[in-house]
């Protein structure tokens, strides 16, 4: 929980400092600009099991389609709305505060990245984070990372982090998560014949 607080609170002190032209940018998110990234961030917020039954209903039982109706919600709030919704919510609640903060941290920890990915903004994950992370993103069951890295090896060329049997892809720890969370920027930036499957994998793998 200490660390999904820590993550949302940078992601929030770098939403502070967005241009307003740079909230409609495009997002790593098909067809979602960085506002609407944000808004999904929040979308879960305060939420618990009726919400949820509740929109799974409006999406017609239809998981794919279950963010999009969160994110309908929110997304008729301005940036300086969402924003200080995000302030004000740092700490997962309800939702995003499962397995201890843990869906809080890895799924803002992801989206804080397909924001700043296309924006040219890179930064330094905290070790520790990424740690959790990787290994969540291979068992949680929306990110589908088993899945996306099944027969293949993963080994993080900046921390000490491997899984996987068969032919290697290597790469950074922050494009390792991010290639199994099915974003296709990333997997481009591994390298190794485990590389080549992943990329073919995912060309035809919507984000």
């Amino acid at each position: 929980m200490a660390m999904a607080r820590a993550e949302r609170a940078d992601l929030a002190g770098f939403l502070d400092m967005l241009r307003p032209e740079q909230w409609d940018a495009p997002s790593l998110c098909s067809g979602w600009r960085v506002r609407d990234v944000v808004a999904h961030v929040i979308s879960y917020e305060e939420h618990g099991t009726a919400d949820f039954v509740k929109r799974f209903a409006r999406a017609r039982l239809r998981p794919r389609h279950l963010n999009d109706v969160a994110l309908a919600d929110y997304s008729h709030r301005s940036p300086e709305a969402l924003l200080e919704f995000l302030h004000s919510h740092l700490e997962p609640r309800g939702a995003t505060a499962r397995f201890g903060g843990g869906v809080g941290l890895v799924d803002g920890l992801i989206h804080h990245q397909d924001i700043r990915r296309p924006l040219g903004m890179p930064r330094t994950i905290p070790t520790e984070r990424l740690l959790y992370a990787l290994p969540f993103a291979v068992t949680a069951p929306p990110l589908r990372g088993f899945w996306t890295a099944r027969g293949v090896r993963l080994i993080a060329t900046d921390l000490d982090w491997t899984r996987g049997k068969g032919p290697e892809a290597r790469g950074t720890a922050e494009a390792l998560l991010m290639t199994m969370a099915g974003r296709r920027e990333a997997v481009r930036e591994l390298v190794g014949p485990g590389a080549t499957i992943l990329q073919n994998r995912l060309v035809f793998t919507p984000t």
